[in-house]
């Protein structure tokens, strides 16, 4: 079954954030609706819409700082805007698409040619990068044709490695903090492997959970390694002060781990592994 597209209206009108929001509802989406910009750049941050209908005149910060603020933060800086307005000049236009704002339609607007251009913009951006933006290693495209490249064979190994607790640690601390934590994950990865002599590919699934393929024989004394080496540096992640004053206070992160084999085929898709892989998650004592 299809992901439902999450929309994010930014819209100070209540008649018209009502309208766009029954309408786009009623089309098959998860509406969610902010009148002012901080709410607005709040809820990108938590739930990150897949696509922004962004009014320029907002009671507290206009339009064009929601969007500048979007694209400061790496959480945020993909998602796709659109600029709604009742602004027509021509300079106004150019501000918001020489920003980088995927379109601009003005008010009135015909909720038929917005919903096109929404569509249009969604099916553009559900091409998925090859390589994670967040820790530049390969991203859920690459994993998965690399393990395709292992289905039919059967020495192979496939782990899954990631930190369960992240999105308490993240509530706590900020997006900021929790992606700064997944970016240390990956390069303690990284930093076995290449130890290792980078026999292993290493990828980056998304939301802190990686992806180790390599021969089974060398793969799990590396994998142990990885997983001792991730938890001497978890108290690392905490800000110094909460874990000299408040160590009980601590939101808990623990190491998760799983594995598949090639020899437990065969497999006929690499979503077959990573669905493996993810009912057989499990915390490291």
């Amino acid at each position: 079954m299809a992901r439902v597209a999450t929309l994010l209206i930014v819209e100070d009108e209540p008649e018209t954030a009502g309208l766009l929001g029954n309408y786009f509802q009623a089309q098959g989406y998860e509406v969610l609706t902010a009148a002012s910009g901080e709410e607005a750049l709040a809820l990108a941050r938590e739930r990150l819409p897949d696509l922004v209908v962004l009014d320029i005149r907002l009671p507290d910060i206009d339009g064009f700082e929601v969007f500048r603020q979007l694209r400061a933060h790496r959480r945020t800086r993909e998602i796709p805007v659109i600029f709604l307005t009742e602004k027509r000049e021509r300079e106004d236009r150019l501000a918001g698409l020489e920003l980088g704002a995927y379109d601009y339609i003005p008010k009135p607007f015909s909720l038929q040619e917005l919903r096109a251009r929404v569509q249009n913009i969604l099916r553009r951006s559900q091409v998925e990068p090859a390589f994670d933006g967040l820790t530049g290693l390969p991203g859920r495209p690459l994993i998965l044709e690399h393990l395709r490249e292992q289905l039919g064979r059967a020495d192979w190994a496939a782990i899954l490695i990631g930190l369960d607790g992240l999105e308490a640690f993240g509530e706590r601390y900020g997006f900021i903090a929790r992606d700064d934590a997944i970016r240390a994950v990956g390069l303690v990865l990284a930093g076995v492997n290449h130890e290792s002599g980078d026999p292993f590919f290493l990828g980056h699934l998304g939301e802190g959970w990686f992806v180790i393929v390599g021969e089974r024989h060398l793969l799990g004394p590396a994998a142990e390694r990885m997983v001792a080496r991730l938890k001497n540096a978890l108290p690392y992640f905490y800000p110094l002060q909460d874990v000299e004053e408040h160590p009980e206070n601590l939101p808990p992160l623990q190491v998760v781990t799983a594995q598949v084999h090639g020899a437990e085929g065969p497999f006929h898709h690499p979503e077959e592994i990573l669905g493996r892989l993810q009912a057989r998650k499990r915390a490291v004592p």
